[in-house]
């Protein structure tokens, strides 16, 4: 994780003193997201993601972006078998802080990789259970049940209509393991997120 971070940090800081020109701008768009892992029948649920952005030009064909974006996420759960049955819909909220290397392959197209790290500010679970006719729904707390910290790598496309808006489109693969419940180290749960937002630059 400190090696992640420090990339990061590392990546701003020659992007920063090797800029040609620093753009800002705001983002906002929807999620797809799921959980892989330790998650039963895990399937996705929508979202939303908002936020701000730095576009670093280094070169006519090569950028940096690092990012500050609000994103809900999370993934809902289904478990049936003769007369029992659950549902779990899980909403994480998370403070993530990707940082991704832009190249225009064509006028106004460009291709985009990069590391992201993330900080769980929320985590709730609105659950339903059945039982041999024993009927029980709620929502409860389950922040302690995930780790604070998840780090994972973004691989994506966009599209610059004009000078101040874009389009674009990516996906989120979370490499560390965001669980912290089950017995010990062996229960296993990763981010997995869809995404597609709208950008304006000032």
């Amino acid at each position: 994780m400190k090696k992640i971070t420090l990339s990061i940090i590392a990546v701003l800081a020659f992007g920063f003193s090797n800029a040609q020109e620093v753009k800002f701008g705001v983002k906002g768009g929807i999620n797809l997201s799921t959980l892989t892992g330790d998650i039963y029948d895990a399937s996705s649920k929508v979202g939303f993601q908002v936020g701000g952005f730095a576009e670093i030009k280094l070169s006519d064909k090569f950028f940096v972006q690092p990012e500050l974006l609000y994103s809900t996420q999370g993934a809902k759960s289904k478990v049936s078998a003769y007369d029992f049955s659950s549902e779990s819909n899980f909403k994480f909220g998370y403070l993530n802080v990707p940082v991704m290397a832009k190249y225009y392959v064509i006028d106004k197209f460009s291709l985009e990789a990069g590391p992201q790290i993330g900080f769980l500010v929320s985590a709730k679970n609105d659950y339903s259970y059945s039982a041999l006719g024993y009927n029980e729904s709620g929502k409860e707390d389950v922040k302690d049940q995930f780790k604070s910290i998840d780090f994972g790598v973004n691989f994506g496309a966009g599209y610059d209509f004009t000078d101040n808006i874009s389009a674009g489109v990516r996906y989120n693969l979370g490499l560390s393991n965001i669980a912290d419940f089950g017995d010990g180290d062996n229960a296993k749960a990763k981010n997995s997120i869809f995404s597609l937002s709208v950008g304006y630059k000032f």
